[in-house]
């Protein structure tokens, strides 16, 4: 996928987000989510970390070519195992708490998603980074994986605070091509959902009845393994 077209999306998406969590109320940050045991804290805490891993990557010298793409990321190995999953739920909740309020994590947030952006625009179309978990990617296909995590899990915070989607287009379009392909939008005509309404259901945020799940299955949509 197109580097710039992927910075934008994960650009745009990032601070709909920060927007969105500027303001936010001392009892609103403990709200649950559907992230359990995750409140509404801990979640951005979580999507602050995961997309903090890539000045890191960009410092550390980069792999001589990519092996793997955003589609093979998500394979089902021990990057989503029990133990994994429980660390990944400790290291949020960790860092949540050394913020000294919400407002502050907010700011946490602000601050690291721009200094992503900022790196990433500099760096040259075919930049590849070698992942915490060893995968080479080009930079391009890591980079989508966050705006996964910003995209999903903005969904999440929007229904823990009562608020409508902040889901940006381009935030969309990317995760829905990462999930269909180049046909994504005859498949979703095919099914008849919108948009939104595919990627809540693509990614566990709304069920998937029987019937909706042949129709899937016909269309040879295969998802995404995730945390």
């Amino acid at each position: 996928m197109d580097q710039g077209r992927v910075v934008e999306a994960f650009c745009l998406e990032a601070r709909q987000v920060a927007r969105a969590m500027t303001g936010v109320s001392a009892a609103e940050w403990r709200l649950p989510t559907r992230c359990a045991p995750w409140n509404v804290s801990d979640l951005l805490a979580h999507v602050r970390v995961v997309i903090a891993w890539l000045p890191g990557m960009l410092a550390a010298p980069a792999p001589p070519r990519a092996e793997v793409s955003a589609v093979e990321y998500y394979r089902p190995d021990d990057r989503f195992a029990p133990d994994t999953n429980a660390a990944r739920i400790a290291l949020a909740q960790d860092h949540a708490a050394e913020r000294v309020s919400g407002a502050a994590l907010a700011d946490d947030f602000n601050a690291t998603w721009q200094q992503v952006d900022r790196l990433c625009r500099a760096e040259p179309e075919g930049r590849a980074v070698r992942t915490r978990h060893g995968d080479a990617m080009l930079l391009s296909e890591f980079l989508l994986t966050r705006v996964v995590e910003v995209a999903v899990h903005g969904l999440d915070l929007a229904d823990a605070l009562g608020r409508e989607p902040w889901l940006t287009s381009q935030a969309a379009d990317v995760v829905q091509d990462l999930l269909l392909g180049p046909d994504g939008a005859a498949a979703l005509e095919k099914l008849g959902w919108s948009q939104l309404r595919f990627l809540r259901k693509a990614t566990g945020r709304e069920p998937i009845t029987s019937e909706e799940a042949l129709d899937v299955s016909r269309l040879g949509i295969r998802w995404l393994t995730l945390g």
